[in-house]
């Protein structure tokens, strides 16, 4: 297939659905997990969910990088602007996400923080230089697959002895939050179910490759299919994950062969661990504090670090207490199963990290009309 409307043929995808349906066992459940906020996207925009048996349930993991940044780290951006009087610049969806004392970046900026969205590192660097008195800082955010921009722009600074401009990083790292997610007693305790395998994210594995996902394979046991972002994609890994199960295998497969391969990007790598270097912990929202999961600035670039520059202490701080971000990104509930879900909590009024991506698994149902399959409650 060459052209995209080729990966969205409904004839394909029904005939897809049907093969699923035969093959999956009625006698079992089959419950995956993807981990990549945009195959969550895909699932709700193109209506998978509603073309598997209902014995296969896909399982919304913790792979949008807004919804997965606690609140302690908002807040320190957020100290940064207000207190610092730094220019302080990010993704648009990080400006509105809750943080502590009802405020969010938006907000912030409001107040009169120097606040800007940004497309790329490259714009912060740019304003820098236009800004020779401020500070300007990037919070840093995303997967394997925004690291190499940020980690290419500190070494840019460092060549022009940019001595305004720092990074707050807080890039973490999927493998690291698979394995939690499978071995965590904390996360048991919160609460989880069972997992028989899980979609591979798509754009982290093309810097990353496959091999990082075998040990979930070989140590526990647990399939996993690389896949692409389109719906037949999708369709497809979902297809190749029941026969994996149905046969008593688990393999790394990868479905998304047009891009992926298993040694990765190398050049993207090697700059990246010129840069960085793995943090002993990080607090990930729903998850909890995970070892080796996050990616810190080495010592060589500490002039370009904002939490050495500006000495930030980091507080955990809990989310709202009727928010079931947590346990939507542990995939122990649907969004549906939130109380606020489509009442209180919308995408123009977002309570929980969850609803501000449009990644999120709360975003992406409340867009494409996933909601309505809420119980309407009758009075009398």
């Amino acid at each position: 297939m060459k052209h995209i409307d080729a990966y969205r043929n409904g004839d394909l995808a029904r005939g897809l659905a049907a093969t699923i349906a035969a093959e999956a066992k009625p006698e079992r459940q089959y419950n995956f997990m993807e981990f990549c906020g945009g195959h969550t996207h895909a699932l709700a925009r193109y209506g998978i969910v509603d073309l598997l048996p209902a014995n296969v349930r896909m399982v919304h993991g913790p792979g949008c990088p807004v919804c997965v940044l606690p609140i302690g780290r908002i807040d320190m951006a957020i100290a940064l602007a207000l207190e610092h009087t730094a220019i302080v610049c990010t993704y648009g969806d990080v400006l509105r996400v809750p943080a502590s004392a009802g405020l969010s970046m938006q907000k912030a900026k409001a107040r009169g923080a120097d606040i800007r969205m940004v497309y790329s590192p490259a714009d912060v660097l740019q304003i820098a230089r236009n800004n020779p008195s401020r500070e300007v800082v990037f919070l840093a955010i995303g997967f394997e697959t925004t690291t190499p921009p940020t980690a290419l722009v500190i070494q840019q600074a460092q060549r022009e002895n940019l001595p305004n401009f720092s990074v707050l990083c807080c890039h973490v790292l999927t493998p690291s939050a698979i394995g939690h997610i499978l071995t965590s007693p904390e996360v048991a305790e919160w609460g989880t179910l069972p997992l028989d395998g899980f979609v591979g994210p798509a754009h982290v594995s093309i810097i990353i490759g496959s091999a990082p996902y075998e040990p979930f394979a070989t140590q526990f046991n647990k399939p996993v299919v690389i896949s692409g972002f389109e719906p037949l994609d999708v369709m497809q890994s979902i297809l190749m994950l029941v026969r994996q199960v149905n046969t008593g295998r688990a393999e790394v497969e990868n479905q998304f062969t047009r891009v992926v391969t298993r040694e990765g990007n190398r050049a993207a790598q090697a700059v990246c661990e010129q840069v960085f270097e793995l943090r002993d912990s990080f607090e990930w929202r729903g998850l909890g504090e995970v070892a080796h999961s996050a990616l810190q600035i080495r010592p060589a670039y500490a002039a370009w670090d904002a939490e050495k520059k500006f000495t930030l202490p980091y507080l955990r701080v809990p989310d709202h207490k009727q928010c079931d971000c947590g346990a939507i990104l542990r995939g122990v509930k649907r969004p549906t199963d939130c109380k606020l879900f489509a009442t209180v909590c919308t995408p123009d009024n977002p309570m929980g990290s969850c609803m501000v991506s449009s990644e999120g698994s709360c975003a992406a149902h409340y867009t494409y009309g996933r909601f309505r399959d809420i119980p309407l409650v009758t009075h009398p």
